[in-house]
C-alpha cells in the first residue's frame, strides 16, 4: 500500500514503472506536467526518478484507482491491463488514454488480427488454434513451416514459436494449449525486413505521423533502428504511414501507436504488431525528431494540439544497450566517460536498471551528417556501424574495433 505523492496533483498517471514511463516522466516535465507512476517496485525505472509513485500492481484495481485519483487522464507503457478493470475505471469516470476498446486490439493477437482484416487491412493469413487439428487445416492450404503465436502477453520475441513440420507443430501446439495459453497460426511471411510506422492520435481527432522506420531484430529484440528507413520507396512509405493512420482512426487510438509491419520480398507490407504507446521503434524520436515520440504521447493523451515531427537529420540510428553475457569489469560509468570522450555527438539514454544478460540496459542515438541520404548505402553504414559501436561499448566493456581507450589507438591485432 506504499505511497510517495508529491505536493501538485499530476496531470497525467501512467501504468507501468519501466523505461517508457522514466522518458515520458522527462518529457512530461518539459510541458509544465507531473507524471504520476503506477510502479510494481521501488526501483524499477521510472520509479527512481518521479517524485509521484503509487507502488501497485497492474492487476490491481484498487491500486489502479490509487494511480488514477485526481488525474487528468490515465495512460500505459505497457498494455497488460485487465481490460474489465479499465471498463471499471470508464464508468466511475476516469479518463482512460487509450480506452479499452483500443487497446484490446493490442492486449489480444487473434482480435487485432481479425478487426484489421474486417478493416481490409493487409495481414498474413492466419487462424485461430483451439486443437492441433486447426493447424493441420491450416497447414493443408498455406503449406509449412507456420508461427504459432500466443494470443496474449508475447514480447520481444516470448510466445512465438516456428514450426517447420507438422510434427513440430503438434508438440508446439499440445504444451501450449495444456499450458493454458490461446493460440493462433499464421503464414510464415517471405519478408525483406521490418519496418515500423509510428504516429500519434489525439481524442480530437488530430493525427500524425514519424518516417517509417526499419527495425532489425536479434534474437527476437529490437536491437537498431533505422529512420527513416533506408531505401524505401516514397509510394511505400507513404502507404504505410496512411494504414497507420486509418487504423489509429477506426480503432479510436488515442497517444502513440506503432504499427509493426513486414516488408515482403515481393513489395508488400503486411501488418504484424500493434503497441499504443511510445515503442522501441520510436526511441530515435528523441534526438532525431523535432517532438519525440514520448513529448507527443504527453500531448495527445490530454488532447494537446501535436507537435512537429519533422526530423533533424536526414538520418538517425539507434542501437539498444543489451546486457552483455558477462557484467563487465568497469562500472557503467566508466564506461559512459570513455563514450563521451571518444563519440561526444552520440546521445545516451541509460535507464538506470541492473545488469543481466539481454536486458535492455538503455539505448544511443546517432544522427547522421546534415548532407547525406538513407539511400546512400556508405552513408547508412558509417552511421549504423557508430550508433552500434558505442552501444556495444556500453553494454560489454570493451571496444568492438579494438580501440583502446587509454591509448586512443586501434590494437595491433584489428
Amino acid at each position: 500500500m506504499y505511497q510517495r505523492r508529491g505536493a501538485q496533483l499530476p496531470a497525467v498517471a501512467m501504468v507501468g514503472g519501466g523505461q517508457l514511463a522514466r522518458m515520458t516522466h522527462q518529457a512530461a516535465i518539459a510541458l509544465g506536467q507531473s507524471l504520476r507512476v503506477l510502479s510494481a517496485s521501488p526501483d524499477e525505472s521510472a520509479a527512481l526518478v518521479c517524485h509521484d509513485i503509487v507502488l501497485g500492481r497492474h492487476d490491481d484495481l484498487d491500486a489502479l484507482r490509487r494511480a488514477a485519483d485526481g488525474a487528468a487522464v490515465l495512460t500505459f507503457d505497457h498494455e497488460h491491463v485487465p481490460p474489465r478493470y479499465l471498463e471499471t475505471l470508464l464508468a466511475e469516470g476516469v479518463n482512460v488514454q487509450p480506452p479499452p476498446s483500443a487497446l484490446i486490439h493490442a492486449q489480444d493477437k487473434l482480435v487485432m488480427r481479425e478487426r484489421l482484416a474486417s478493416l481490409g487491412a493487409p495481414v498474413p493469413p492466419f487462424s485461430a488454434v483451439r486443437t492441433v487439428s486447426d493447424v493441420h487445416a491450416f497447414a493443408v492450404e498455406h503449406g509449412f513451416p507456420v508461427v504459432i503465436k500466443a494470443t496474449r502477453g508475447g514480447y520481444d520475441g516470448k510466445g512465438v514459436w516456428i514450426a517447420d513440420t507438422a510434427a513440430e507443430a503438434d508438440r508446439i501446439v499440445t504444451v501450449q494449449l495444456e499450458a493454458g495459453t490461446e493460440l493462433l497460426v499464421e503464414e510464415k511471411v517471405e519478408m525483406r525486413r521490418e519496418l515500423s510506422a509510428m504516429v500519434a492520435h489525439s481524442p480530437y481527432g488530430q493525427g500524425a505521423t514519424w518516417p517509417v522506420v526499419e527495425t532489425v531484430q536479434r534474437n527476437g529484440v529490437c536491437a537498431v533502428v533505422l529512420a527513416p528507413a533506408p531505401q524505401l520507396s516514397a509510394d511505400l512509405a507513404a502507404q504505410a504511414q496512411q494504414l497507420a493512420l486509418t487504423i489509429a482512426e477506426e480503432l479510436g487510438v488515442t497517444g502513440c501507436l506503432a504499427v509493426e509491419l513486414f516488408e515482403t520480398t515481393d513489395g508488400r507490407i503486411l501488418v504484424n504488431e500493434l503497441a499504443m504507446r511510445p515503442h522501441n521503434s520510436g526511441h530515435w524520436s528523441m534526438d532525431g525528431a523535432r517532438t519525440s515520440q514520448f513529448e507527443q504521447h504527453v500531448r495527445a493523451v490530454l488532447d494537446y494540439p501535436l507537435g512537429d515531427t519533422t526530423p533533424i537529420a536526414p538520418l538517425t540510428v539507434m542501437a539498444n544497450v543489451l546486457g552483455a553475457p558477462t557484467t563487465p569489469h568497469i562500472s557503467m560509468d566508466e564506461r559512459v566517460h570513455h563514450l563521451c570522450a571518444r563519440m561526444p555527438d552520440v546521445k545516451i539514454h541509460l535507464y538506470g536498471k541492473g545488469e543481466r544478460p539481454g536486458r535492455k540496459l538503455g539505448h544511443v542515438n546517432v544522427l547522421g551528417a546534415p548532407d547525406g541520404s538513407p539511400d546512400d548505402t556508405d552513408y547508412v553504414q558509417s552511421v549504423r556501424r557508430r550508433a552500434e559501436l558505442a552501444a556495444h561499448w556500453l553494454s560489454h566493456g570493451v571496444w568492438a574495433d579494438g580501440w583502446d581507450p587509454h591509448t586512443a589507438a586501434h590494437s595491433e591485432e584489428q
